[in-house]
């Protein structure tokens, strides 16, 4: 049976209320194909059932496990590959040598999902930039959903998960198998520290970042949000710091204080101040 128009109607507002997605009701498939495995697995008889059990508001274990349901975890490591190439290449040493007095560098993914982009970028460091061993560098990794931030820290993934976008040296190199999963070698895990954060909510307080990675996640807001979100993100960036967006997503006409970075195939933008400035081109 379909869902009704009207708990249609609700979980779309309640998703939107609790995490600034915009869902419709052309997403009707959507909902019932995130929320029905979630009623079975939590006793309920049908979704109708789950729906009204949300309805009663009594429950705010169960609107988080809703909100999360509906959020898109789509991710692989080193997703569409431009961008960390253009890291690797241009970007990461112009930043190393303007950090050498210092010697610390900050990253943050700011939709990490199960982890495979903080993962992805805390193994090319190993690989590829040894003379930062000695350096101070983070990598924060921030989601909505406590349950995928719970599978990210464990580190373990399947074999199709690793299959995809993974370099086959990585795997042997990084991973250790456990039956039919992998598991990242504890010295990949560390380097990641993972939080709990709403892009749509207030932020806690967060050290300067000198690369943000905000990929694939802007294009499920309304342009408000959007707005209010990079203004947050350029708040909290190094002024020669870089922001990488996903390939479909931009800061154009949303927030001017950005100006897009000369890098092909990578969404890389830096703040206005630089615009006349090409980093590592």
């Amino acid at each position: 049976m379909a869902i009704d128009p009207a708990d249609l109607d609700f979980v779309c507002t309640l998703v939107r209320q609790k995490s600034a997605i915009v869902l419709d009701s052309s997403k009707d498939y959507l909902v019932e194909a995130r929320l029905k495995p979630l009623a079975k697995e939590l006793g309920f008889e049908d979704l109708s059932k789950l729906i009204a059990a949300l309805r009663g508001l009594s429950r705010s274990d169960l609107v988080v496990k809703v909100v999360e349901a509906m959020t898109t975890n789509e991710t692989t490591f080193f997703r569409d590959a431009h961008p960390f190439e253009v890291l690797r290449t241009s970007v990461l040493p112009a930043l190393i040598a303007k950090r050498a007095a210092t010697q610390t560098l900050r990253f943050w993914s700011a939709a990490s999902s199960t982890g495979q982009e903080p993962y992805s970028l805390a193994m090319m460091l190993e690989e590829h930039f040894p003379q930062l061993k000695n350096w101070n560098v983070s990598i924060l990794a921030t989601d909505i959903a406590t349950t995928v931030l719970a599978k990210a820290k464990a580190g373990k993934y399947h074999q199709l998960e690793v299959n995809r976008g993974l370099p086959a040296r990585y795997l042997t190199k990084y991973f250790q198998q456990d039956g039919l999963s992998w598991t990242l070698r504890e010295s990949v895990r560390r380097r990641v520290e993972f939080k709990q954060l709403n892009l749509a909510t207030a932020w806690p307080t967060l050290a300067t970042m000198d690369i943000v990675f905000i990929r694939n996640v802007l294009i499920y807001f309304d342009p408000d949000t959007r707005r209010t979100i990079l203004g947050k993100v350029r708040q909290r960036l190094a002024p020669d710091g870089y922001l990488f967006v996903g390939s479909t997503e931009t800061t154009v006409n949303i927030d001017n204080s950005f100006v897009r970075a000369p890098f092909e195939r990578a969404s890389c933008y830096t703040p206005v101040q630089l615009g006349a400035v090409s980093h590592g081109a």
